[in-house]
């Protein structure tokens, strides 16, 4: 079995596995919504697409034993608490965005911490996506 260099690793895994031999990751990779955001005018009064990515990391290690739902975090309940959000209000900045996603993402115990990103994907010709990224830990 190979050994995996920790200080490559992601800085939040590095850091769990400090405290414990595995870290358990649910993820949703491009998230695809249609969100009322930006500052501009031409961003006020309608949606645009956005992707989103959360990583959460997870408090317990603990797999299913029963093959069962109640035996793990449901991912519907961040799908759900992030679409909920998007259909709220207008967010002004891709930082508001993800600093509530996380807000949300944390709010559940099981959740230890979270990377979460968000892209506007029409922005410039010359580039895929523009976006804003956070890492963060429960205390």
């Amino acid at each position: 079995m190979a050994i995996t260099n920790i200080s490559t690793m992601d800085p939040i895994e590095n850091r769990l596995l400090k405290k414990k031999l595995s870290v358990r990751k649910l993820f949703f990779r491009d998230l695809e919504i249609q969100a009322h955001i930006g500052i501009n005018d031409s961003e006020q009064g309608k949606t645009q697409k956005v992707l989103i990515n959360i990583t959460l990391y997870m408090a317990s290690t603990e797999g299913p034993k029963n093959d069962s739902i109640t035996e793990v975090f449901n991912y519907d309940r961040v799908r759900d608490a992030v679409h909920g959000l998007i259909q709220r209000r207008h967010i002004n900045l891709q930082e508001t965005l993800v600093d509530e996603i996380a807000d949300i993402c944390l709010g559940f115990e099981d959740v230890a911490g979270v990377r979460i990103s968000s892209e506007k994907t029409d922005v410039y010709d010359d580039c895929s996506s523009v976006g804003s990224e956070l890492v963060r830990l429960r205390d």
